[in-house]
């Protein structure tokens, strides 16, 4: 669950250099004059596995500084907003390369995402954020989503996403065994991954875990506007 990728993604679409493009969803509300596109999205009802806060305490309120993987926009913002909001805390923040052993010397939590996230030492105390939002909010989680410009609505309103979304989840087996010598996880864990922990289709608890997010980071000075949702129609 990396965003590192949809990062660079966000520039191209703010730079204009790309028409549309799969962004981390905080970056909405960063770019200006962009669409969503309806339907699809790269999010998580409760556990996203992937996505995850490391802890030497296991109560998050003994926690007064936390690194932060410096690969995720998104997920920055998501564990400022759950500290502060939810725990009343506000613990010193340092970004940093995703090195959880570098992380941790100095700092009492940690912020991993993507692989790193998913083999953890035991001695460390690991928390899923997206099991924490749900927790706190009774809504899933949108990570990304696609974005067109608003120049480009047209063109990219005629692509189907769902129907590419579709496709590509009844090629799962096949995609399971190409990602095998990349991803630490075993054929089966992958498969839980991609049906159990990450869903792909935008859902009501999603788009209410959405429009909630925006409300809190525009609240806690992690965005600057909260836009309303604006979808791309046909």
């Amino acid at each position: 669950m990396t965003d590192a990728a949809p990062a660079r993604c966000a520039a191209l679409l703010a730079q204009g250099q790309v028409e549309g493009a799969l962004v981390p969803i905080i970056e909405y509300q960063r770019i200006p004059a962009v669409k969503l596109v309806p339907g699809v999205c790269v999010g998580s009802r409760s556990a996203v596995r992937s996505v995850v806060l490391v802890s030497k305490y296991e109560n998050l309120k003994d926690v007064r500084s936390v690194a932060l993987d410096d690969s995720s926009r998104t997920s920055q913002a998501l564990v400022q907003i759950i500290f502060r909001e939810f725990l009343a805390l506000d613990p010193q923040w340092e970004s940093c390369n995703p090195d959880l052993e570098a992380m941790m010397v100095s700092n009492d939590a940690a912020l991993l995402i993507g692989d790193p996230a998913m083999k953890i030492s035991k001695s460390f105390h690991v928390f899923d954020l997206a099991s924490l939002w749900r927790r706190f909010t009774d809504t899933g989680f949108v990570f990304a989503m696609w974005m067109a410009h608003a120049t480009a609505v047209e063109q990219i309103g005629g692509i189907d996403f769902a129907g590419a979304r579709d496709e590509g989840l009844e090629q799962l087996e096949k995609i399971i065994a190409q990602s095998r010598d990349d991803v630490p996880l075993s054929a089966a864990e992958i498969r839980e991954y991609l049906t159990t922990n990450i869903t792909f289709q935008i859902e009501e608890t999603l788009e209410r875990g959405m429009l909630l997010y925006f409300e809190l980071a525009r609240k806690h000075r992690l965005i600057d506007n909260n836009k309303p949702l604006q979808f791309i129609t046909s």
